[in-house]
C-alpha cells in the first residue's frame, strides 16, 4: 500500500525539485498554440495547456490510482468515455458564485424566483468585458432574523467573483445593476496578464502577454450596504451537483467531496463552508456547467504563485494567501479513486494526470494560454 499523502517519500520530493530547475521536464508545449488578437494564447493540445504528471519526475504516484479508496460510485454509474473531451468548452472572462445554501436548484438557476442569479439574468447584458460563468452555490447565506428562505429582492446574500478570488457581501436582487457596474465591469478577467511577484531569486522570467495597468478593486466604490474582502483560501474545488440537470452530478459531488476531504485533512488543507482560516482548499457545489454526461465534472481554481515543490505547497498552502486566479484546470469524468492524485498533482502543483481522458480546458494567465 503507498504511504499516504503527507509522508511523501524523499525520492519524489527530490523529483519535485529536480523539475523545479528543469523547465523542460515537465512544461508546457507552447510550440502547439496559436496566436490570438488579445495576445493570449489558443493551446491546440492538452500539453500546450497544463503540464501533464510524469513517472521519471512525479514519481509512480502519478500512475496510479488510490488504493485505500473505499468510496464507490453507484453500481450502475454510465457516462460517456468515448468522445474527446479537450477543446470544446466556451471560454469565460469571470465566474460569479452566488451564495443560496442549497445544493441543488430548478433547472436553470437564472429561474430562482427573487434570486441574485434571476436578477443576474436578467442584466447581463450590461456586463462588459466578456462572458460571465454564473453558478448557484450551497455556500451558506447570511443570517437575518427578518427573513426566511434563501431568497428575496431585499435579502443580502454573498457572492464571489473569480479569478480575483474576493466575496462581496451585501449583494440583494435589486442591487445587481451596481455590482455590474462597480465591481464585476472593473475587475481583472481571466485573460488579464497575470504578472508573478518577485521572488528571492530575482524576477520571475515574463511570459504571455504584456501586463495591463491595475485594475485592482476599489472597495470606495462599491454601493451602500456592500462590503469587499478578500477569499481566505489557496485553492478552490467547483463540483457541480445539480441532480435537477442530471442525476449522477446529484449522486457524485457529496462522494467526491468526502474523499477530497479525506485526502485534504492529513495535509491541514481542508476547508468546510464555514471555515474561515487563512489558505487551505475550499470545496463548494455549483450549478450546472454543462457536459453532464462527462460526470463528475471539476473545475479547480489556483492563485497565482511562483513554481515550488508540493512540500512547499502544502506548507505554504495553510498561512496567509493573497492574489488572483492564474489557473482554472476543467476537470471530467473524475471518480474517488482520482481525488488522491488530484489533491497532490492538480491543486497542489497544476498538473494533470489524465490529460486524454480527463481534461476538458481552462486558462493559465502566467502563460497567457487558454484552451478556447
Amino acid at each position: 500500500m503507498r504511504a499516504p499523502i503527507n509522508t511523501f517519500k524523499m525520492t519524489s520530493l527530490l523529483r519535485s525539485l529536480t523539475d523545479r530547475f528543469t523547465p523542460n521536464a515537465s512544461s508546457t508545449d507552447l510550440t502547439a498554440t496559436e496566436k490570438r488578437k488579445d495576445g493570449f494564447l489558443t493551446a491546440k493540445g492538452t500539453d500546450a495547456l497544463f503540464a501533464r504528471t510524469k513517472a521519471e519526475i512525479d514519481g509512480e504516484e502519478c500512475l496510479h490510482d488510490c488504493e485505500s479508496c473505499s468510496i464507490s460510485l453507484p453500481r450502475k454509474w454510465a457516462i460517456d468515455e468515448d468522445d474527446k473531451l479537450y477543446g470544446h468548452i466556451q471560454g469565460w472572462s469571470r465566474h460569479l458564485l452566488v451564495a443560496t445554501g442549497k445544493s441543488d436548484w430548478v433547472r436553470d438557476v437564472a429561474d430562482e424566483k427573487g434570486s441574485v442569479m434571476e436578477a443576474m439574468g436578467k442584466h447581463n447584458d450590461d456586463v462588459e468585458g466578456g462572458k460571465l460563468m454564473l453558478s448557484a452555490t450551497n455556500i451558506p447565506v447570511p443570517d437575518h432574523a427578518d427573513s426566511e428562505g434563501p431568497y428575496g429582492k431585499d435579502r443580502p446574500t454573498t457572492v464571489l467573483l473569480l479569478p480575483v478570488f474576493k466575496w462581496i457581501d451585501g449583494v440583494t436582487p435589486n442591487k445587481v445593476p451596481q455590482l455590474i457596474q462597480s465591481v464585476i465591469n472593473p475587475a481583472p478577467t481571466n485573460l488579464t496578464p497575470l504578472s508573478l511577484p518577485t521572488s528571492s531569486n530575482g524576477p520571475s522570467e515574463p511570459s504571455g502577454p504584456p501586463t495591463p495597468p491595475d485594475l485592482s478593486l476599489d472597495p470606495s466604490n462599491l454601493p451602500e450596504g456592500m462590503t469587499l474582502r478578500d477569499c481566505p483560501h489557496k485553492y478552490l474545488i467547483l463540483l457541480c451537483s445539480q441532480g435537477t440537470r442530471d442525476a449522477r452530478c446529484g449522486q457524485s459531488a457529496p462522494l467526491l467531496r468526502r474523499e477530497l476531504e479525506r485526502q485534504l485533512r492529513p495535509l491541514g488543507l481542508y476547508r468546510d463552508l464555514h471555515d474561515e482560516r487563512p489558505g487551505g482548499v475550499g470545496i463548494y457545489f455549483i450549478s450546472h456547467v454543462g457536459g453532464h454526461k462527462y460526470s463528475a465534472n471539476m473545475m479547480v481554481y489556483r492563485r497565482g504563485e511562483p513554481k515550488r515543490d508540493v512540500g512547499e505547497q502544502i506548507a505554504d498552502g495553510k498561512g496567509e494567501v493573497g492574489g488572483e486566479a492564474a489557473q482554472c484546470i476543467w476537470l471530467a469524468r473524475i471518480r474517488p479513486e482520482d481525488c488522491e492524485n488530484v489533491v497532490r498533482f492538480t491543486v497542489l502543483q497544476g498538473k494533470v494526470v489524465k490529460p486524454e481522458r480527463q481534461l476538458r480546458g481552462g486558462f493559465d494567465r502566467e502563460k497567457g494560454v487558454v484552451s478556447w
